[in-house]
């Protein structure tokens, strides 16, 4: 069956109001062949967003319509693998103290793109390139442990990556560029192994039809405006860090391909 989130406008709903909405739908789920899986609640941002599987988008609205009356602003269809490596599950958490939940779904987006692996492959050779490669993985995924860092999705040498805060992300994306200094610094042939960071943040259901569309795309984007070394991020992340040691450098309003208006971005310094 067809798996759907759906995002509500809830401004001033608590969390036991929030909980109590989702336990309702869970009575009368049957009645619209839907099956409420769970849901994320930003109390501050005044947004609830649920997780059903159901045969239709009109399933899900009828199923909220006749449970409070809470229609959803915005409804997707997702992968059920996509939501857990953006989010972490797929179904409500085991809680044993009663407590409604309070997670937030907004996360920090960060795509790595390893820089010059055509040219290293000339270089080097597939052999002695492909080592380079494997130790550019190891150094972005030892990271993202280490700073409780989701990988989403791999393609050729890019990582696209969540995270539950911009601070967390730009953490680790400042220990991705050290660590890649200090391994240069030990090679003896000047071969460099260099990435460029882009860091975006945002919510699960934004403009669009698909998981964290919007703010995918402009990470992507962000990340091809940087140059070798560099992190560079949406101003909201700078926002987000305030007070927090992150130290960024304002470059101005951009014009970034696929978007009309200019993004205002920041450099991350390290």
């Amino acid at each position: 069956m067809p798996l759907f989130m759906d995002r509500h406008y809830i401004e001033g709903a608590t969390p036991e109001e929030v909980a109590k909405a989702h336990h309702e739908d869970m009575k009368i789920q049957s009645r619209h062949h839907c099956k409420a899986l769970t849901y994320w609640h930003d109390e501050e941002k005044g947004v609830a967003f649920c997780l059903i599987e159901a045969p239709s988008a009109a399933a899900v609205r009828g199923m909220h319509k006749e449970a409070h009356g809470l229609i959803p602003n915005q409804i997707i269809e997702v992968d059920s693998s996509a939501v857990a490596q953006f989010l972490g599950r797929v179904i409500d958490p085991e809680k044993e103290d009663g407590k409604p939940m309070t997670e937030s779904p907004f996360r920090a987006i960060m795509f790595i793109d390893m820089v010059s692996s055509t040219d290293i492959t000339k270089a080097l050779g597939d052999a002695k390139a492909l080592d380079l490669v494997h130790s550019y993985r190891d150094v972005v995924r030892k990271a993202l442990v280490d700073h409780g860092g989701r990988e989403v999705d791999r393609a050729g040498d890019g990582f696209l990556t969540s995270f539950r805060s911009a601070y967390t992300a730009s953490v680790c994306a400042v220990e991705i560029q050290r660590q890649l200094s200090k391994y240069n610094e030990s090679r003896e042939d000047g071969i460099l192994l260099q990435a460029r960071i882009g860091i975006g943040a945002g919510e699960p259901v934004q403009d669009g039809d698909a998981l964290f569309g919007s703010t995918v795309n402009l990470v992507a984007r962000i990340c091809s405006y940087g140059d070798s070394g560099q992190i560079i991020t949406a101003k909201v992340v700078k926002d987000l860090c305030i007070g927090k040691g992150v130290s960024f450098t304002s470059l101005g309003p951009k014009k970034l391909k696929g978007f009309d208006e200019p993004v205002d971005l920041e450099l991350i310094e390290w």
